[in-house]
């Protein structure tokens, strides 16, 4: 992480959101892979990436291949997920503060613009994997792969660093492995699960949270006092 060696100005603020089970309730693209897998081989999948064998694009482009849903049935299965009911109070909250803010996910557009505009959330910049459909098939593609690295399909960091500069105050909200690379990076992290593990065992300082309610009321401490 970034020494917290300046005055904080929540001007200066830019602020990154994990999407699935940080927007969400849960991880969805799981919920996905359990409900219309063809087989079981998305399992073999993600044991190889817990173990550090394969990267997230590998296993990802895997178990997408994997599953069997056509476009109408997927979009009646989004169309109840809904998102932490602090989310829209939050975003509405660093709006009037002209506070930037963005979505990183190592998740697929289609499902993440699907849920947000189902949520009325509209007008946030989003970075993830892309998908695009062949009949009942889903075609993964990962243009923000860091060839260099190879553990994300989607590299957070890179898209965080273009976003900031050497000014930024980086905050950085979180719960997953894709989450450690560009929690490096910056300045006030808010963790949970695998994420706040990560911190812990590593003795890194950060917040922990629960939900974005959590959030929320950080920085309307920050930007009202109380």
């Amino acid at each position: 992480m970034k020494k917290q060696s300046r005055t904080f100005s929540h001007k200066k603020y830019i602020v990154f959101f994990d999407f699935d089970n940080t927007i969400t309730p849960y991880d969805i693209l799981d919920d996905m892979l359990k409900r219309f897998s063809k087989d079981d081989h998305w399992l073999a999948l993600e044991k190889k990436w817990e173990r550090g064998e394969i990267g997230s694009r590998d296993c990802l482009n895997g178990q997408v291949v994997g599953l069997r849903v056509k476009r109408q049935d997927l979009n009646e299965h989004l169309r109840k997920i809904k998102i932490d009911p602090y989310f829209r109070n939050l975003i509405s909250l660093l709006h009037i503060h002209k506070i930037k803010t963005f979505i990183l996910s190592d998740s697929f557009d289609y499902i993440l613009n699907y849920i947000l505009k189902n949520n009325e959330i509209e007008n946030l910049k989003v970075y993830s994997n892309k998908l695009r459909f062949k009949n009942d098939r889903l075609m993964p593609d990962f243009p923000f792969l860091n060839k260099k690295c190879l553990f994300c399909g989607h590299c957070k960091a890179k898209n965080l660093l273009a976003n900031t500069d050497k000014d930024s105050i980086i905050i950085y909200v979180g719960d997953g492995h894709s989450d450690i690379c560009p929690a490096k990076y910056a300045d006030i992290v808010f963790a949970k699960e695998d994420l706040l593990k990560h911190f812990k065992e590593n003795n890194l300082y950060c917040l922990p949270y629960k939900n974005l309610k959590d959030v929320y009321r950080y920085f309307r401490r920050r930007f009202h006092g109380g």
